[in-house]
């Protein structure tokens, strides 16, 4: 995983923004994260909020947040599309195919799922939070970084 995968928060107007590495109805190029949010949306939204907030919240207190809206007024779309907009801001992806409120009113599922597969095909491991993936990433540097032991030189 980059350091790039971690977006710097500046705004760059000159930038141009990219589309996403999936579309909105591909629910089904990933069957398990698919699966996931069918049954347990909120774990899914707890864990790319968890991502986009970069660590400073958590994936329990998000899940808990997204399922309280949702059963209180069955309008967790409410605090879900702010995240989606938080995520096009951060990476520099498209609008699309319409506002961000209106894909989480219309297609709250579709919407979570491409959010989901979009930070996994960025290189973050969902299951295993900000924290995990920075420890991950830190690891993978560390080991990259120490030459590897030759013991006994080269012999015939």
């Amino acid at each position: 995983m980059s350091s790039s995968n971690y977006p710097n928060q500046e705004f760059d107007p000159k930038a141009t923004e990219g589309p996403w590495s999936s579309g909105l109805c591909d629910c089904f190029s990933d069957c398990s994260t698919c699966c996931l949010t069918y049954w347990c949306p909120w774990i899914t939204f707890g864990r790319i909020a968890e991502i986009v907030d970069q660590g400073s919240s958590s994936c329990g207190v998000n899940c808990a947040l997204y399922f309280i809206l949702a059963w209180l007024t069955g309008c967790s779309c409410l605090l879900s599309c702010g995240y989606r907009s938080k995520m096009r801001h951060q990476y520099m992806l498209k609008d699309s195919p319409c506002g961000d409120c209106l894909v989480h009113v219309f297609c709250e599922l579709c919407a979570l799922c491409q959010e989901y597969r979009e930070l996994k095909s960025r290189g973050f491991d969902m299951s295993l939070g900000w924290q995990g993936n920075l420890e991950k990433q830190n690891r993978g540097l560390a080991m990259a970084s120490t030459a590897p032991v030759v013991e006994g030189g080269m012999t015939r």
